[in-house]
């Protein structure tokens, strides 16, 4: 923060704050946390006293530690208005320096005199206290300070770690008024308190070394014979340049900072490369200085016995150190040839060859933070395997809280907004937070229920850690009291369960605000430290990225599969020929390009689609939706199977060459195909005539259950393009059940695909069922559980139009028949009770008759169908279209299309083998 030379902002927003008013954005956010943590803590800014503690200790080792740097610091800032204060990890004061010594006189007692306690739920906003809050250094000035008496100043502060434990042993404090704020006073500090931590960590090497010489001196003795000691003591050197692969090594110094950690005596059998086997032993010593440590050794037992089968145990039965315990084991150590003492390779006295070497000395406390450290990193390890195995949001918060219960914490929450769920980004998270995930040792915990929304106070560290994009801590929970006015009755019953500590995390990912993590402890008594808040930090910035990358997915996954909604058909349309049902099943993990499609075409006749395009994602989506609108196109032109496969075929190949663009280099993005059935099928006749591009055959159930999958050409992929595809027709009774899918359906890695077909040919053989209830016993029997690929099923069963609803004439290209055929198409209106249509049926075969016969080619054959239209079909043997003009007010003809078109609800031309086809579709209440 860079100097402050105005106070007016400051006081203005602490003013506004002690009255009541929001000063959001206008105070520091920590700050803001501390005044509303002081202001619920019930302290007042007028306050002075503070508590006042005599039995600190000034010779402690905190102080021996920051003696010289406090007296250099003293140094630095002679002549000046420098308070240097050191504080303990509990915010009592230990030491006072000051810049200039005269201020000792003009400063009042709580400012210049040890032992008063500036912790902040005593002292309110100040660094020694904030510090303590924030555990980092931080910054207060002038009326940032809740009590009044510190309003002229400002002050730096930053905390004093061990390096072996990170605890925060205390706090280095620089006090001096606040027009003289420097910049430069921050790297002041922070070299003065790494200074003391150097220093903090030298006491310990002094110690160990102490416990060394200790050691040694036993050794000494024992050679000369002043003690007992069996076996030959070799130095840490010469055991490491033994016979022992660097692997070996690695394995001892583990074993050994587990043992010095159990802070007892004992011994493990530790099994080595080869088949080779040792003992490792702890033993207590004593530094002059009376420091209390402990040695770990290792037994080497003579070569003929370190490849020899490890012997059985003498007296009780099988032991820790037996081989029937699977793994190194871990005993107490009795004296050797005491009863029940276990008998163990190179730790007897008559192992007179036995080689002793040293492998570990030190303090109990050191091999606990080596072994917590190290229990810290396969943690790491083992998150990096487990976090993030999907992309599913939800699963992925799972697996956060899995991994960190219960070497981390004992019960986890994650809260995420709704958006994220989504896949989207919450515009205001703070707001949205619903209770994601609870997961822990037990139950009956009363944390908030899953699917609950959270509301957060600006006091909660929940919210303070999304404010602040940085994971606090709160060792204990009991003092919180921001935490606990959140919900006092909810606080109580969680501290009732014994949670005691707390680390909330941010989970944030490329800027990103994504919900927030939350560690609870109630079994372990110790409360959370720094080390345990960086563990929680990196788990939880490794879960956010995964969250994160599930998110994206999740939105990319959603925008395809609604582009893919939107271009499948919303409703099916209405017709006679088919009573159809369908499904679509997206992929579990990406949408792929599966359609489907119903499209009634001329004569009461159907076409059935259904295709898949090759990959997934947006892409294939896009592309399907191209293709279904090229599909529905053509089937417009009344195209053949065959022909219409040939254009679509063309269709991709010209979309590929397009995306791969003129530079041969770039090539294609991925449009190399897709497969397709068309199918056409005429209720008239019941004469199906089909085609496929590389699709499954579709599955024909007869009416006495018979299931077939009809024999048709393969045909090659849609994009090869030059390759010939063939029609195949077939007859399908009544009643009989055409069934069309995608390869999703019944292609699964866990499963062959005969055996697919024979688990969908047992799902067809009920032909009594109705298509609806036919799908679902298809996807129940046959799909995938986990489908890796799209699903479109379509279930058609056929109808046919009953002759009797059917109408036909065969007529030569004689004009003077046109009258014949009129008289007889309205008595058969009339024996259909149409009697309505049969002006505008007379006028319409008129025209199209006389068409036929003017311009066309004989024999013409008239055809009538009574269907939920009345359709009039002329057929003759040319091949020319007529076409709709406008005819000009001269003309004597050209007037007769343009009636049809007024009269027909729909008409057009379709192409035979032998000809043409013009019909017309006229509603049955026309006049």
């Amino acid at each position: 923060m860079g100097v402050v030379g105005d106070r007016i902002g400051p006081v203005r927003s602490r003013d506004r704050f002690l009255h009541g008013e929001s000063v959001e954005g206008s105070v520091r956010s920590p700050i803001l946390s501390s005044w509303q943590r002081s202001r619920l803590l019930g302290l007042s800014p007028d306050q002075s006293e503070l508590p006042f503690k005599q039995d600190f200790d000034p010779e402690g080792r905190l102080v021996r530690a920051a003696q010289p740097v406090l007296d250099r610091l003293q140094s630095i800032f002679s002549g000046s208005l420098m308070n240097i204060c050191l504080a303990d990890g509990h915010g009592t004061v230990l030491e006072r320096r000051f810049g200039e010594k005269s201020m000792l006189r003009h400063l009042s007692a709580i400012q210049s005199v040890p032992g008063f306690v500036f912790a902040e739920r005593f002292a309110g906003t100040n660094g020694i206290g904030l510090t303590l809050a924030e555990r980092r250094l931080c910054q207060v000035y002038g009326a940032e300070h809740f009590a009044e008496r510190s309003q002229s100043s400002a002050c730096t502060a930053i905390p004093v770690r061990d390096q072996l434990s990170g605890h925060i042993e205390g706090v280095l404090c620089l006090g001096y008024p606040y027009t003289d704020a420097d910049p430069a006073l921050i790297p002041v500090v922070r070299k003065a308190a790494e200074a003391i931590e150097r220093r903090l960590m030298e006491q310990s090497s002094a110690r160990e070394r102490g416990l060394l010489h200790a050691y040694l001196d036993a050794a000494s003795r024992a050679r000369t014979g002043e003690d007992a000691w069996n076996g030959h003591a070799i130095g840490m050197d010469e055991l490491l340049q033994s016979e022992l692969e660097q692997s070996d090594q690695m394995t001892l110094k583990q074993k050994a900072t587990e043992l010095m950690s159990a802070d007892r005596r004992a011994a493990a059998e530790v099994s080595l490369s080869r088949g080779r086997w040792v003992t490792l032993v702890s033993r207590p010593v004593t530094s002059p200085s009376g420091v209390e440590g402990v040695v770990i050794e290792v037994l080497l037992p003579e070569e003929s016995e370190r490849h020899a089968p490890a012997p059985a145990p003498v007296g009780p039965p099988p032991g820790p150190l037996s081989r029937a315990a699977p793994g190194p084991a871990t005993v107490p150590a009795v004296a050797p040839g005491a009863p029940g003492a276990p008998v163990s390779r190179g730790a007897d006295d008559s192992a007179g060859g036995t080689v002793r070497g040293l492998v570990l000395v030190g303090e109990p406390e050191v091999g606990k933070y080596a072994v917590a450290a190290r229990r810290r990193l396969e943690l790491l390890a083992e998150a990096s395997n487990r976090i993030g195995t999907t992309l599913d949001v939800s699963r992925t918060a799972w697996e956060l809280a899995e991994i960190a219960v219960p070497r981390l914490a004992d019960f986890v929450t994650i809260d995420l907004p709704e958006a994220v769920l989504r896949g989207e980004e919450s515009p205001n998270p703070t707001t949205e937070m619903h209770r994601t995930v609870v997961h822990g040792i037990r139950e009956d915990c009363p944390f908030y229920p899953v699917g609950e929304q959270i509301s957060l106070s600006p006091t909660t560290p929940h919210m303070r850690c999304m404010t602040t994009g940085q994971p606090v801590l709160e060792p204990e929970l009991k003092a919180a009291f921001g935490w606990i006015a959140q919900d006092p009755e909810h606080a109580e019953l969680l501290l009732a369960h014994n949670v005691h500590s707390l680390i909330t995390v941010p989970l944030l990912a490329r800027g990103v605000l994504l919900g927030i993590a939350s560690f609870y402890r109630s079994q372990d008594p110790a409360p959370y430290g720094d080390d345990d808040r960086s563990l929680a930090q990196e788990l939880a910035a490794r879960a956010s990225l995964c969250i994160d990358n599930a998110r994206r997915y999740t939105r990319e996954h959603t925008l395809a599969l609604s582009l893919q909604r939107s271009l499948l058909p919303r409703g099916l349309p209405e017709q006679d020929a088919v009573e159809v049902a369908h499904r679509y099943l997206p992929a579990e993990h990406g949408v792929g390009g599966d359609w489907f499609d119903v499209i009634p075409l001329s004569g009461t006749r159907v076409a059935l689609l259904v295709g898949d395009v090759v990959g997934h994602g947006l892409h294939a989506a896009a592309t399907m939706g191209r293709l279904r609108t090229a599909a529905r196109n053509f089937a417009e032109l009344e195209l053949a199977p065959d022909e219409l496969l040939t254009h679509l075929d063309n269709l991709m190949v010209r979309l590929d060459r397009e995306e791969g663009g003129d530079n041969p280099a770039v090539g294609s993005t991925g449009i190399v195909g897709a497969t397709f059935l068309y199918a056409i099928y005429d209720p008239t006749s019941q004469v199906c005539t089909i085609a496929r591009a590389g699709h499954p055959p579709p599955a024909l159930v007869q009416s006495d259950g018979t299931v077939t999958f009809l024999d048709l050409p393969a045909g090659p992929p849609l994009g090869l393009g030059g390759l010939p595809f063939e029609s195949v027709e077939f007859h399908l009774p009544e009643h009989s059940q055409l069934v069309l899918f995608t390869d999703g359906l019944i292609e699964d890695r866990h499963r062959d695909i005969d055996v697919a077909l024979d688990e969908l040919r047992r799902a067809l053989a009920h032909p009594d069922r109705a298509p609806e209830d036919t799908c679902q016993a298809v996807l129940d029997a046959v799909a995938p559980d986990h489908p890796g690929d799209d699903i479109a099923l379509l279930v058609a069963r056929t109808n046919a139009v009953p002759p009797d609803r059917i109408a036909t004439w065969d007529l030569p290209a004689d004009p003077a028949r046109v009258s014949d055929v009129r008289t007889a198409a309205v008595g058969q209106l009339s024996r259909w009770g149409l009697d309505e249509s049969a002006f505008a049926t007379e006028l319409l075969l008129s025209e199209l008759v006389t068409n036929a016969v003017r311009y066309g080619a004989g024999p013409i054959r008239v055809r009538l169908i009574h269907d939920r239209t009345l359709i009039c079909e002329v057929y003759d043997t040319s091949s020319t279209a007529p076409r709709m003009r406008h005819a000009a007010t001269t003309d004597e003809g050209g007037r007769g299309l343009f009636l049809v078109a007024q009269l027909a609800q729909a008409w057009g031309t379709r192409y035979t083998t032998e000809g043409k086809v013009i019909w017309a579709e006229c509603a049955l209440a026309a006049a």
